[in-house]
């Protein structure tokens, strides 16, 4: 029987009259009579059996009172489309709900994705996707991918489920970045082994030459050892850069919090990454005493890249200025200038990606990995700065670091 919300006043008299009702417990008086005429005749005092009884005489009646019935709650309302909008309002997934293909509901997630001017409109005018329409279109549950739906590159993930013969809703789930990652690591893995089997390819050729051939002259000889050489030495540096970029991605969550004197760092770091041989190309500008919190290896390996890709590339005849200064907002800024051909505008926005080269005839002879920028703007993220890169042809490219700076008086 259904207990409606208006049955709650009525219930207290109920449960009164019901009370009201109950019979006394005659049994029980009689037996606590009895106990204490009993005890009386024993020679029990008078008073303290007659307060035995009527304790005793009490306690039955209580016992045998009825609880009273529990109060039901007022009933409340099934749901509606406006508390089922309200719910799903500010939910992260894209929600829709249509009547007979007709959105009525669509959160503020759904709404980005797929314009304002969704709701009331058919849903699947409102999709405008050949996977999506067929989906809607089916009888009962099901799902399906869909490709370019807001830009051309999403893909995403979209579930359809039937509630009645009116009400069905729709969700989307955005694969994008789990696609852009998968296809990130397949890339990864195919240049990868694209720049160690080229190494080795010479090394194996070389080395079989002078295997099978027993009359070949000591000066090709040399030349031969030379070549598998610097091959072998070009795969070593490969290998350490894979590792070194691996650290720093596996790392680049983990905010550093060791102070570090940034002057002696950067001055010790680029003579480190000019060598003897290199050394006097290598001009100091303003070095200004700046502390950042971070880490003193990365923050080595960021200089030594940033100071061997500007020696590399620019040219032979001269200087690579090397400064570091305090930026208006008052971060640190590393500057590292070279003057040699330049790079071309298309090229700047690639220069950070793995194996990404402008010149790769150039760059492999010099002994460049393609990894040097990649490490360079993963230790940046980490340390939470920002990588500039401008560069003008025939001119030269000016590489600007900026790290958050510590002030002294929070050391």
């Amino acid at each position: 029987m259904a207990i409606h919300a208006g049955d709650a006043d009525v219930m207290p008299l109920g449960v009164s009259a019901m009370q009201q009702a109950r019979t006394f417990p005659w049994p029980g008086v009689a037996i606590a009579g009895a106990a204490c005429f009993v005890a009386g005749m024993a020679g029990t005092n008078i008073w303290l059996l007659l307060a035995i009884f009527l304790v005793w005489s009490a306690s039955l009646y209580l016992v045998t009172a009825t609880p009273p019935a529990p109060v039901a709650a007022p009933a409340k309302g099934p749901f509606t489309q406006a508390t089922i909008g309200e719910l799903i309002e500010h939910s992260a997934t894209p929600l829709l709900m249509t009547d007979r293909n007709r959105v009525t509901i669509a959160n503020q997630a759904a709404r980005d994705v797929l314009g304002e001017h969704i709701l009331g409109q058919d849903v699947r005018v409102a999709f405008r996707h050949p996977s999506a329409i067929a989906l809607l279109d089916r009888k009962g549950p099901g799902s399906a991918t869909i490709h370019g739906l807001a830009r051309r590159k999403d893909i995403w993930r979209m579930n359809r489920q039937e509630i009645d013969d009116r009400f069905t809703v729709v969700e989307l789930i955005n694969r994008t970045a789990e696609a852009q990652i998968s296809r990130a690591h397949t890339d990864f893995v195919a240049n990868a082994s694209h720049e160690l089997r080229t190494p080795l390819a010479s090394i194996i050729g070389y080395v079989e030459t002078l295997r099978e051939d027993g009359n070949v002259p000591p000066e090709t000889q040399k030349k031969f050892l030379t070549t598998i050489l610097s091959e072998a030495n070009r795969l070593q540096n490969l290998v350490s850069d894979l590792m070194s970029l691996s650290r720093v991605e596996a790392e680049k969550h983990d905010e550093p919090g060791e102070s570090v004197d940034l002057k002696p760092l950067v001055e010790m770091s680029a003579r480190d990454a000019a060598g003897a041989e290199r050394f006097e190309r290598i001009e100091f500008g303003d070095l200004q005493p700046m502390t950042v919190l971070g880490d003193p290896r990365q923050l080595e390996q960021l200089v030594r890249n940033l100071v061997d890709n500007a020696l590399k590339y620019g040219s032979a005849d001269e200087k690579v200025t090397v400064s570091l200064s305090e930026t208006s907002d008052g971060n640190a800024q590393l500057t590292v200038m070279d003057r040699g051909e330049g790079i071309a505008e298309e090229h700047l926005p690639h220069l950070t990606r793995r194996f990404y080269r402008t010149d790769p005839g150039r760059s492999r002879a010099s002994g460049g990995t393609g990894l040097g920028l990649a490490i360079v703007k993963h230790i940046v993220e980490r340390h939470r700065g920002r990588l500039d890169i401008t560069s003008k042809v025939g001119k030269g490219t000016v590489v600007n670091v900026r790290i958050p700076r510590v002030a002294q008086e929070s050391i």
